[in-house]
């Protein structure tokens, strides 16, 4: 099996501990990436070494999360977390363990992880550690549950959703009764932090695969935030038609649902997973947008330009084109890349200017907005001389 080697400044950690008398692996999905041929972005290891002693070892660890036996040792400005062996106590809140005990054994670690292709461990000399079949499982592609899925999910719920968000991402199909484990506790994920979910949501949408948020909400984990679930005939497929880009996906998935009837608008339901402000507004622009007549004079476009801003007006001509088919993105960029005017800024007069000719208060802002729509109409007319003789001025 060939692995993808792993950084000088990560050998050197396991090495380390290794030659203190501590057994080391690489642990998680950096071993899952490693055995799918994918470079991982993080790297974390698991060792019998205690958190005093790691930090003993490296001197410049940090203690983030010690409180669970985590320790982010620090290499060349490199980060590394090491997590001692440990089995873990009730999770009262379903999310998180009310204590951590530390314990000897590789086995008793992995066995409280969340899935099998999670539960591999990986030490310096390459010889898998594999006590639940993950590697048969990332070869046969299946997610499945480390145990009892009913206990894995009543642990943290947080967990089925990544189930569906690396079935997503991977292309891997949920194993059946991992999958029927989910349907049962999927109202455990109503206590979850509306960020949380938010971040999952997110991810899922920004995989190759995101109409699969259909299988999400069809098991139930956004009950919490829905009037009601997609109906049976109903499929959020045409996620896949706008480009993997934050504000175009959570645009076309608040569009679909509101198409549905699942939520009363995008404002509302981002609101409520507390979406930035930024991508709030742009969604709910967006839907106005929708509800229009599309453009079909370049002046029309930048009417619109000038009204809800660029990126507004871009993701409705993308979620438009998806839905509808068309072209309206390739007209909207004609107008962009014509560099016509569509906004005060690009006016060839300024307040200035029009002060300057003895135009005040209201008047002033009127003949703004008249001389703007001037130029929307007639772009060839933007020029200083010109405005300033319809503003009833004269250039010296």
């Amino acid at each position: 099996m060939a692995l993808i080697t792993p950084p000088k400044y990560v050998r050197q950690v396991l090495t380390t501990l290794q030659a203190r008398g501590h057994l080391a692996y690489l642990v998680g999905g950096c071993v899952r990436d490693m055995l799918m041929g994918v470079h991982p972005h993080d790297w974390d290891v698991c060792t019998s070494a205690l958190p005093e002693q790691v930090m003993e070892i490296f001197p410049r660890s940090l203690p983030l999360g010690i409180r669970h036996g985590t320790v982010t040792v620090v290499i060349e400005s490199r980060q590394v977390e090491v997590t001692t062996f440990r089995s873990e106590g009730s999770y009262s809140d379903h999310r998180h363990p009310d204590a951590v005990s530390y314990v000897g054994d590789l086995t008793t670690d992995l066995s409280r992880r969340d899935f099998t292709m999670n539960a591999i461990a990986l030490p310096p000399d390459g010889l898998v550690a594999d006590p639940f079949g993950g590697v048969q499982d990332i070869q046969d592609k299946i997610i499945r549950s480390v145990g009892d899925p009913d206990r894995r999910f009543e642990e943290d719920a947080l967990r089925m959703f990544r189930a569906l968000r690396f079935s997503a991402k991977l292309g891997f199909r949920i194993e059946e009764q991992t999958a029927a484990a989910i349907i049962r506790q999927a109202p455990l994920a109503a206590g979850l932090s509306p960020e949380r979910v938010r971040d999952e949501v997110e991810k899922l949408l920004l995989s190759p695969r995101p109409e699969r948020m259909d299988e999400l909400i069809a098991a139930g984990l956004l009950d919490a935030y829905l009037l009601h679930r997609l109906p049976a005939y109903a499929t959020l497929y045409r996620l896949n038609a706008v480009p993997r880009k934050t504000l175009f996906r959570w645009a076309m998935l608040s569009e679909l649902l509101e198409e549905q009837g699942c939520i009363r608008a995008a404002e509302d339901f981002l609101l409520r997973l507390r979406l930035d402000s930024r991508t709030i507004r742009c969604c709910s622009d967006c839907a106005a947008i929708l509800r229009l007549p599309t453009p079909a004079r370049p002046v029309e476009w930048k009417r619109q330009l000038n009204q809800y801003g660029v990126e507004a007006v871009t993701c409705a001509a993308r979620c438009r084109d998806a839905l509808q088919g068309g072209s309206s993105y390739r007209a909207l960029r004609s107008v962009l890349n014509s560099g016509e005017c569509f906004s005060m800024k690009h006016l060839a007069v300024t307040g200035d200017d029009l002060l300057a000719i003895g135009l005040r208060g209201p008047a002033l802002g009127d003949m703004l907005q008249f001389l703007l729509d001037y130029v929307m109409e007639f772009p060839e007319n933007n020029r200083r001389d010109l405005l300033l003789s319809l503003a009833g001025g004269s250039e010296e």
